[in-house]
């Protein structure tokens, strides 16, 4: 059982909705970060826009970002 509940309900929150649409959309369910960090959507909100800046600095080459995302997620032991 996890420590921190999980929010999965958007509960009407204009924060919230958009994010989950987008997510279930794309992934299709919540991620579990999402689901935790949902308790405090502001929160959801600037961490998204961080994960959102790497992509957007045009710092790393185009094709490297997935390449990172996917070495991280090993490294952690994430079944992607």
């Amino acid at each position: 059982m996890p420590r921190v509940s999980e929010i999965t309900d958007d509960g009407g929150d204009p924060v919230l909705k958009p994010i989950f649409d987008r997510q279930r959309e794309t992934f299709g369910d919540l991620l579990n970060p999402t689901k935790v960090m949902a308790h405090c959507p502001p929160i959801l909100q600037a961490a998204q826009q961080l994960g959102r800046s790497f992509e957007q600095s045009g710092k790393l080459p185009k094709g490297m970002l997935p390449l990172i995302y996917l070495r991280v997620a090993s490294i952690n032991g994430c079944p992607f």
